[in-house]
């Protein structure tokens, strides 16, 4: 039963979506998208899309499985929800080493500018490849499983989606982007020389330098201890871009050293304010949660299955049990915030060791006995105490 299991194909997505829609939603929150790479630890020969993938926990690459999720978060509890979880399968192309290139000789440079005739590039109009094209299948299967009973306007991902076609592929799925841009990116400000009359408008002005920015786009300054933080939003414009950006750069001074650093936040939607920018794209980390605990606490680390569908089902199984400790520890956290994973599976194992002990004596006790055992037992593996009164159910 538990082998004819894993081999069925299983509807994930639906599965998530009607127990967090049927135990999780909650009308008066508001909601986003956000998808990010796990990547499993793996040996062998034989498991399905095994490779090597880059492990940003170790900081190396490792041979593994990759999988992507995608998880709806919330504002209001500030979690998120697994959705939906896929394979990532590296093709033989990308997991050979790169040729080594031979220099051609040097050619005689024709005349500068731009050549006689060239046509200006649709930045909209390109072919995406494998990861987004399946980011982009799992986006949209994800908004049409909830058929527009959330309304989500944005999706998360990490720096290294901060790019054109990321962007692009977003926007074709009716979401605007939040992500994190290079810190070197090659931003230009809005043009300040006032249309002359002859031409087309120009669209670029200076060039954006983090080090030299203007007081006027500064939106907050903020002092702790030596560290000012500094937040400035400018609609800046990148020559790899087709449209303005919102731009939020966080700029760090130390008063100590004056050593500077910053970090550009980028969003497609030009009318986000920069506070609720940066607070949701905080927010894209609580996807890393379900991962640590999925692998932690719910078998992604562990699993034994080798073939495509069992792989799947053991993935995915992982993240729906994230989903189902989240509602269960709602009943314990209104008391004990810190009230964790290891808590409620030290409840539930001792409710289970008592049902048992309880079944061998000749007469049951009276029911308040069975309570203060159950709490007892229960608090002997836990990690945080939790009050008599409250018992699982």
């Amino acid at each position: 039963t538990i082998q004819r299991f894993f081999n069925t194909v299983l509807p994930w997505r639906t599965l998530c979506w009607v127990f967090f829609r049927a135990h999780l939603f909650d009308p008066d929150d508001v909601y986003l998208l956000a998808g990010d790479e796990t990547v499993v630890p793996k040996i062998g020969d034989k498991t399905h899309g095994l490779s090597r993938f880059f492990s940003s926990t170790l900081g190396k690459t490792i041979p593994g499985l990759a999988f992507f999720a995608v998880s709806i978060i919330s504002v209001k509890r500030r979690r998120s929800f697994p959705m939906s979880m896929a394979q990532v399968i590296r093709g033989e192309a990308s997991t050979m080493p790169k040729k080594a290139t031979v220099s051609k000789p040097s050619q005689t440079k024709g005349k500068p500018g731009r050549p006689k005739g060239s046509k200006t590039r649709n930045k909209t109009d390109f072919v995406l490849n494998d990861t987004l094209k399946h980011i982009q299948s799992m986006l949209k299967k994800v908004l049409a499983t909830m058929d527009g009973f959330i309304p989500i306007q944005y999706f998360l991902l990490d720096g290294y989606f901060g790019n054109n076609h990321t962007l692009q592929m977003v926007r074709g799925c009716g979401l605007h982007l939040i992500s994190k841009l290079r810190k070197d990116a090659a931003l230009y400000l809005p043009p300040t020389t006032p249309y002359q009359g002859r031409g087309r408008p120009a669209i670029y002005g200076e060039k954006f330098n983090p080090k030299e920015i203007n007081s006027k786009y500064r939106v907050s300054t903020q002092t702790q201890g030596n560290i000012t933080t500094e937040v400035y939003q400018i609609a800046c414009r990148h020559k790899r871009f087709p449209d303005p950006l919102n731009v939020v750069c966080l700029r760090k001074t130390n008063a100590k050293t004056q050593e500077r650093s910053h970090v550009l936040l980028v969003s497609s939607d030009l009318k986000l304010d920069a506070e609720t920018l940066i607070d949701y794209y905080a927010l894209r980390f609580q996807i890393e949660f379900n991962f640590r605990d999925a692998k932690q606490f719910w078998g992604l680390d562990d699993f034994m299955n080798v073939n495509e569908i069992p792989v799947n089902n053991a993935a995915n199984l992982s993240m729906f049990r994230v989903n189902v400790s989240a509602k269960l520890r709602e009943r314990f956290g209104a008391e004990h915030p810190s009230f964790g994973v290891l808590d409620l599976k030290a409840r539930y194992r001792a409710e289970k060791y008592l049902q048992e002990t309880l079944k061998i004596l000749p007469q049951k006790p009276e029911t308040i006995v069975i309570d203060e055992l159950a709490e007892h037992l229960g608090s002997i593996g836990a990690i945080h105490y939790t009050s008599p009164q409250i018992r699982p159910g």
